[in-house]
């Protein structure tokens, strides 16, 4: 396993429906945890890189309506 953390910036504010997919986020395969950074708009995300791409993350925020894009 290769653990990676990102950060992604959220681009648009979060709702429940949102807070809700996050908080179900570690069923998603690869992501291991997917947590609310202190200011609000960005996403701390850890992911396992042996089983995801960080286009494949993203990928899965976008099926679930969560507009981000990873911070460099």
């Amino acid at each position: 396993m290769t653990k990676i953390t990102l950060r992604f910036e959220l681009l648009a504010p979060l709702d429940k429906r949102m807070m809700a997919w996050i908080s179900r986020a570690g069923s998603v395969y690869g992501l291991t945890r997917v947590q609310v950074a202190p200011r609000s708009n960005d996403l701390i995300v850890d992911f396992d890189a042996s089983r995801l791409t960080v286009h494949e993350v993203e990928h899965e925020f976008a099926k679930a309506g969560i507009p981000v894009r990873p911070l460099p």
